[in-house]
């Protein structure tokens, strides 16, 4: 069994060893080490990375007592070099103790148990036992544990007996009855846990909470640490600086302009739907006064018209004629077939010749709607429509 000196120090970056065994899986090789500081998956939190003998480690996971790291091939023999992904380990370390002071001060201030961790590559989350919680209480558990964090309690770890444990006051009690590791926040709390730690909470740096969201009768908090934090802060700071240049104006003024300019859009979108409209008006005179009169389908090509428009002119072209209506559009490869007689069925007719120029779609009697992968096959597919209703 190996032995795991990530109990022993959470800071412990290089050391030496040798590999006891190879465990080869229809995923992979694995690897046994004498002694790793690996960190496997487990308690929430994601496993290490990092090097054995220059050879780049993809996994860690822990079997029964046993850590086995996923590996491309065997280092040489006798003893390798081990390197951790400090970067990824230090993280982790922020993340986890920072979800250790975040539950206390949920369990402070709203005596609210924290049901599950998870540490993804991005951000982290705690499920809390509450059925709601407000903004200003999001915001007053932000400052209390970012408070903690600046008081630089110290985070100690150890082992203990179940007597030992007995007089503890826990968090909640763990599943296992022996080999019992104990983190202590000094003057928090104590919490059963396996995971790696910073020495002390001053070590977490700032904690940002994102959101609260209801999840299964309970509240989800999403949250940042540390470096993570901070990468927040910085992207926020880009994107507040990219709009306060677009709209020339400080920060503070930012809503208010994003509103005026809401407000214009919006007398724009209005105006811009007017006009469409006139021009379909117009456009659907034009088409209905150039059909001939032995014509047995009204169609049209359009270059770069909307295939939403589309839809809208073959209605406003329906109501004014009994004669199929067929238009097509090169700038999305699409067509749409409407009539109002009650002699031919639009969705019919596409189901029965759609497959014949790869295209897709359907629709009812009176309007079916079709795709193409490509211009040619739309523009076949036009063609044999115009000339076969």
């Amino acid at each position: 069994m190996s032995k795991k000196l990530y109990y022993d120090s959470a800071y412990l970056k290089e050391w030496q060893t040798s590999v006891s065994g190879t465990v080869e899986r229809e995923d992979g090789l694995y690897l046994i080490l004498e002694e790793t500081a690996f960190y496997p998956h487990g308690g929430g939190q994601p496993c290490d990375a990092g090097t054995i003998g220059g050879i780049p480690v993809l996994d860690v996971i822990l079997e029964g007592e046993e850590v086995l790291h996923k590996v491309a091939a065997v280092p040489g023999e006798g003893t390798v070099s081990c390197q951790l992904d400090w970067r990824r380990r230090f993280d982790h370390m922020q993340q986890h103790s920072g979800q250790h002071l975040l539950s206390a001060v949920f369990r402070g201030l709203f005596q609210a148990m924290t049901l599950s961790f998870h540490l993804g590559g991005d951000y982290a989350t705690i499920d809390i036992e509450l059925a709601e919680l407000s903004p200003e209480q999001l915001a007053a558990a932000e400052q209390e544990v970012n408070r903690q964090v600046v008081q630089d309690h110290s985070i100690v770890s150890y082992y203990v007996t179940g007597e030992e444990m007995a007089r503890l006051p826990l968090v909640k009690l763990p599943k296992v009855t022996e080999n019992i590791r104990i983190v202590e926040i000094e003057g928090v709390e104590h919490n059963a846990c396996g995971g790696t730690h910073v020495s002390s909470t001053g070590a977490i740096g700032m904690i940002k909470l994102l959101r609260a969201e209801k999840q299964k009768g309970n509240i989800r908090i999403t949250f940042k640490c540390g470096g993570r934090a901070l990468d927040e802060a910085n992207a926020n700071q880009r994107i507040l600086g990219a709009l306060s240049a677009k709209f020339n104006t400080g920060k503070d003024e930012i809503m208010d302009r994003i509103g005026k300019w809401e407000a214009e859009q919006k007398l724009l979108q209005a105006e811009l739907a007017l006009f469409k409209e006139q021009n379909a008006g117009y456009l659907a005179q034009e088409l209905l006064a150039g059909q001939q009169q032995e014509a047995s389908v009204l169609a049209e090509v359009f270059e770069e018209k909307p295939f939403k428009d589309l839809q809208s002119l073959a209605v406003r072209l329906t109501a004014s004629t009994k004669l199929p209506v067929l238009l097509l559009t090169a700038a999305e490869n699409k067509v749409v077939l409407a009539c109002s007689g009650a002699d031919f069925s639009c969705g019919a007719f596409f189901k029965a010749t759609l497959s014949e120029f790869q295209g897709k779609g359907g629709g009812s009697d009176k309007m079916a709607q079709a795709g193409f992968p490509a211009w040619e096959d739309a523009l076949r597919f036009y063609e044999f429509a115009k000339g076969s209703i």
